[in-house]
């Protein structure tokens, strides 16, 4: 089985072009699939059966797993043995039956517009490192995108004059329009402290770190967790607290869900629905109309 591990692996990379993380997490599933059935003298995929793989997942139940994470699991081997199917070295996908557990989608924690203000209002641009830091905020309340998408945003991805950037989403690009808080902040670092904290002129990342290089998302999250400390605000605050939050504020100030799902890059809005249960109350339009800071 080990072969056919490091097979299907090969094809998410070669094929479907996954991402690493994605890649080590199927890995690390199926390992320990294949380590479950060793330990009942099972090697061979082909002498897998549905019964066996139900076995599995009973167990991952009763050693106390997370719904999320057997959930996970069931995914990566329905991809698995739908990959043996098509290459002809099982009869029959036994892993068809396989249900996953149903999972209530958490209610995200999200910040409220004043503790965003506060938040934002922490960096005083005394210095090119706050300068950055407060473009940084701005611009990741201002879209919503993810905080690794924030850290690769090249220069070339901000139209600072029709106010938007470019996301790219894997082989996918979007667009997301920003509002003048944002602009402001990001004509600010450009025009007073890239060139401070970036001396590299063939450097083409937007945002570094202090010494020139790639910033990674510990460390921003770190940053986060710095000026929420500074403006008293004692919820958790991850790196997605802000993406939940720009999108929970927007649904509740009236934007449309497939606008938003554009913007977050939700392939199903069944995710973005999410926002819609916290609220009580078309794409550049909406967001001028209902972003906070448009």
């Amino acid at each position: 089985m080990e072969q056919d591990i490091v097979a299907f692996i090969g094809y998410l990379h070669d094929v479907k072009k996954t991402t690493g993380n994605t890649e080590l997490s199927y890995q690390r599933d199926l390992k320990k699939m294949e380590a479950y059935f060793k330990q009942q003298n099972i090697s061979d995929i082909s002498k897998i059966s549905f019964t066996n793989l139900n076995s599995y997942i009973l167990y991952l139940e009763r050693k106390g797993f997370a719904i999320t994470t057997i959930s996970r699991n069931i995914a990566s081997i329905k991809a698995f043995f739908n990959f043996m199917f098509k290459e002809g070295k099982i009869k029959s996908d036994v892993s068809e039956l396989l249900k996953s557990p149903k999972i209530e989608k958490k209610v995200p924690d999200v910040l409220t517009v004043k503790e965003v203000e506060l938040l934002l209002n922490q960096a005083k641009c005394l210095t090119p490192k706050e300068i950055r830091d407060k473009a940084m905020l701005e611009l990741l309340y201002a879209t919503g995108i993810r905080v690794t998408e924030l850290i690769s945003l090249r220069c070339i991805d901000v139209n600072l004059y029709m106010g938007y950037i470019i996301c790219h989403d894997k082989n996918k690009e979007r667009i997301i329009p920003f509002g003048k808080n944002a602009k402001m902040a990001l004509e600010n670092y450009l025009n007073q402290a890239r060139n401070q904290i970036i001396d590299d002129e063939s450097n083409q990342l937007l945002f570094t770190n202090c010494s020139g290089k790639p910033m990674s998302r510990q460390g921003f999250w770190k940053l986060i967790k710095h000026y929420a400390k500074k403006a008293g605000i004692n919820s958790e605050i991850t790196p997605h607290t802000l993406r939940h939050s720009f999108a929970a504020h927007l649904v509740e100030n009236g934007a449309d869900l497939k606008s938003v799902q554009e913007m977050l890059g939700h392939s199903d809005i069944s995710t973005t629905q999410i926002y819609a249960s916290m609220s009580h109350n078309k794409i550049r339009e909406v967001y001028k109309k209902a972003h906070p800071r448009g």
